[in-house]
C-alpha cells in the first residue's frame, strides 16, 4: 500500500470515529437565525423599556417585566425550534441519526448549566437585580456551550468562551446589559453561524 493510500485510509477512519463520537448535524444556519431573532428581540425590548419608564426597569412594574419575560421566551422558543428543525433536516440529508446517544449527551450536558442559569436569572428578577440579568444569561449560556462542545463541533467552545467574557464585562459595566446581550446572542451567533455554515454545511 502506498503512503498516499495509507494517509487517505487514516483520514477516513478518523472521520468515521468523529462522526460516531460527536453530533455533527448541528446547522450553522440555525446560529444565524438565532442571532437574527435575538437582535429583533433586543430591539423590541429596548422599545418596551424606554416607552414605559424612560430606560429604567422598576421592580414594581409587573406588566413590563412580564412583557420582557414573554419576549425573551419567544426568542428562546424560536431559536430552539429552528435549531431542532434545521439540524433534523441536516441529519436526514447526511443519513445520520438525529436523536441518538451522542445527541442525548449533548442535550443533557448543555441543559444542566442552561437550566441552572435560567433559575438563577429568575431569582435575580424576583429580587429586583435587573442590572446583572443580561450578564448571568450570557455567562451561563457560555458555560452550556462549553459543556456541549465535547459532543459537537469544537468551534462551539470558542463561542462559549466569548459569551462568558461578554457576560463578565456586562457585570463590570452595569446599565448596558441589553447592548451586551444583543452582541452576545445576536451578533456573535450570526458571525459563528456564518463561519460554521460555510465550514461544515457547504
Amino acid at each position: 500500500m502506498k503512503e498516499k493510500d495509507v494517509h487517505a485510509e487514516i483520514s477516513s477512519i478518523r472521520d468515521l470515529m468523529e462522526r460516531s463520537a460527536k453530533f455533527i448535524s448541528l446547522s450553522g444556519l440555525s446560529g444565524i437565525m438565532a442571532g437574527i431573532y435575538a437582535l429583533i428581540g433586543a430591539g423590541a425590548g429596548y422599545q418596551l423599556i424606554h416607552q414605559a419608564n424612560d430606560g429604567i426597569v422598576n421592580r414594581n412594574d409587573t406588566t413590563l417585566i412580564a412583557e420582557l419575560f414573554m419576549l425573551a421566551f419567544a426568542v428562546l422558543f424560536l431559536s430552539i425550534g429552528t435549531a431542532i428543525w434545521l439540524s433534523f433536516k441536516k441529519s436526514k440529508k447526511n443519513g445520520q441519526p438525529f436523536w441518538g446517544t451522542i445527541s442525548k449527551r449533548l442535550v443533557v450536558n448543555m441543559a444542566i448549566p442552561l437550566v441552572s442559569g435560567g433559575l438563577f436569572t429568575f431569582i435575580l428578577i424576583l429580587h429586583g437585580h435587573y442590572g446583572i440579568v443580561a450578564s448571568s444569561t450570557l455567562i451561563f449560556y457560555g458555560l452550556s456551550l462549553i459543556a456541549a462542545s465535547h459532543y459537537t463541533y469544537s468551534d462551539v467552545k470558542g463561542l462559549g468562551i466569548l459569551q462568558i467574557l461578554l457576560g463578565l464585562l456586562a457585570a463590570l459595566i452595569p446599565g448596558f446589559g441589553l447592548i451586551f446581550w444583543a452582541v452576545g446572542f445576536g451578533a456573535l451567533h450570526i458571525i459563528y453561524g456564518t463561519v460554521m455554515h460555510f465550514k461544515y454545511d457547504s
